[in-house]
């Protein structure tokens, strides 16, 4: 396996436009939060002068008892060590997903140990340490509770609707499925006995999820932390209350996400006017309703003095929504960046006048990388027809058509006549409305009507050009399958065990080395 090529994602049709203008620094008041050495200094400041040694005392509580009875590595260990005197934090999150889902959880991790490694080179008077906060308390089971290989759709069973991290596995039959799939590859034993151990009957999602990243990435350092803990949500209680009390998040972010609405269309995640939930048995939104705090869905309600005793008592009752966690993340951990995938960085867009209000700093935000796994023997397919990588990133009605109708005779007579006729009409209508405007507007319509003629004529002739070379447009879809599984990319369709099987630890080193961090971009490897 070895990197072949890297395409910007500014030069990638498929990412937005949001993304592209935030890389890019055109979106006014984000500059400084995109990634440069000057803004990483700026961010080191600005958290010296906010995160307080209280914060520091119980989030290393809090992760030595979350690690306990585990062995940590002698990297890991330092890193705590570090965390127990100045060290700031480089983060990244995902959900529990099943055996972590696609593979771009791996390269989300991969980024934010490198660009924490290249940190340490860089400031060697500083610390900084790679955090993967586990989203333990989201209750959406159906988005987490499967993966994919090559060969097949895996899944669990459970029963669902309180905080996935808690939810135990109760089947095994997506281990001896799992186990018949890879018994024979050369890594496949390693991954059956990594599962097993995981997903072993009584463990939860979060026990699971933990196991599998240690495994894989406890040699570089990483810690994972679960914001799953009354301690760490006693230290939410103020802004819990005050967004009881005053919505303060709704009402920070309608100018932004008024913004963004207008000027990329509907935003990411929209705020509710609380957006908080009562954990219990399951997670239920809160909402404030007739003078009473509601927990919806369920026959349960609190007066203003009822709830800010509940939390109060039991913070640990109370959980954020996707757009609180940010703030929950950013205030317990001494945090300098946050890398995430383009849906992420396009809700914590919306937040920064949320973080001011709470005087708060807004992390640097990293658009993570993506990477693409590729057989040699695709890209020798893709060449034989004068393919490059970067023609596979394009819209495929497109690239197949450019593909069909080059040095097509009949198209380029087509194109070449409608220019003349273009011309023809030009001509003719500069006279026609010199006699009349109403004979001129015959003349304009009349050109519209002949030019569709012409679009009906190239519609046709690709018709016929896909029947006449069905065999080489075949082989483009299979090719482009290869890249796009399911019609999308790879990184969000394969399991990582697809590469792992073959190249174990290995196939993690190259990715780590091939990661870049100047850059948010795709890098793409043979294999």
């Amino acid at each position: 396996m070895k990197k072949l090529t890297h395409i910007p994602f500014l030069e990638l049709e498929s990412i937005p436009q949001l993304i592209k203008d935030f890389l890019t620094q055109k979106i006014v008041g984000f500059e400084d939060k995109v990634f440069n050495f000057e803004n990483v200094e700026r961010q080191i400041i600005l958290k010296e002068q906010s995160f307080s040694s209280s914060y520091r005392s119980v989030l290393l509580q809090v992760l030595k008892d979350q690690y306990e009875g585990c062995q940590l590595t002698a990297s890991q260990n330092q890193n705590i060590q570090y965390l127990s005197k100045d060290a700031f934090t480089i983060t990244t999150g995902h959900q529990l997903n099943l055996f972590t889902g696609p593979s771009f959880f791996v390269y989300k991790i991969l980024q934010t140990i490198k660009f924490a490694a290249v940190l340490n080179e860089k400031y060697s008077t500083k610390k900084f340490v790679p955090i993967f906060w586990m989203a333990s308390e989201d209750h959406d089971f159906e988005e987490i509770n499967h993966f994919k290989t090559e060969s097949n759709y895996y899944e669990t069973k459970a029963k669902s609707g309180g905080a996935v991290g808690r939810i135990k596995i109760e089947d095994d039959f997506f281990l001896q499925q799992f186990e018949e799939e890879f018994e024979n590859s050369v890594f496949g034993t390693e991954l059956i006995l990594l599962l097993k151990r995981a997903y072993r009957k009584g463990n939860t999602l979060a026990q699971a999820t933990r196991i599998i990243v240690q495994e894989l990435f406890s040699e570089y350092g990483l810690l994972v932390i679960d914001g799953d803990d009354d301690r760490l949500k006693a230290e939410m209680k103020t802004p819990f209350k005050e967004e009881l009390l005053q919505q303060n998040l709704y009402n920070t972010t309608k100018e932004t996400v008024s913004f963004l609405s207008h000027e990329y269309g509907k935003v990411q995640v929209n705020p509710r006017e609380i957006n908080l939930f009562y954990l219990s048995e399951t997670r239920d939104r809160i909402a404030f309703e007739n003078g009473k705090y509601v927990i919806v869905d369920k026959d349960l309600h609190f007066s203003k003095e009822e709830i800010l005793e509940e939390l109060e008592s039991h913070p640990e009752r109370f959980s954020p929504n996707a757009l609180m966690r940010p703030v929950f993340q950013e205030t317990i951990l001494p945090n300098i960046a946050y890398i995430g995938g383009n849906a992420e960085i396009m809700y914590w867009l919306e937040l920064k006048d949320y973080f001011k209000h709470l005087n708060l700093p807004f992390p640097l935000l990293i658009p993570r990388n993506s990477m693409l796994m590729i057989p040699q023997k695709t890209i020798s397919k893709a060449e034989k027809l004068d393919l490059r990588i970067t023609d596979l990133f394009k819209n495929f009605s497109t690239l197949s058509k450019k593909i069909l109708l080059k040095d097509n005779r009949i198209l380029n007579l087509l194109d070449e006549q409608e220019i003349i006729l273009t011309k023809h009409f030009a001509q003719l209508k500069n006279q026609a409305e010199s006699t009349d405007k109403t004979f001129g507007n015959l003349v304009q319509a009349e050109q519209t009507r002949q030019l569709k003629s012409f679009e009906r004529m190239k519609k046709r002739l690709l018709r016929a050009e896909k029947i006449k070379q069905h065999e080489k447009l075949e082989r483009l879809e299979n090719i482009f399958l290869s890249v796009h599984p399911g019609k999308i990319w790879q990184e969000r369709t394969y399991n990582f065990s697809v590469f792992y099987s073959d190249l174990g630890k290995e196939w993690l080193d190259t990715c780590y080395e091939g990661m870049e961090i100047d850059n948010s971009e795709l890098i793409i490897f043979t294999v």
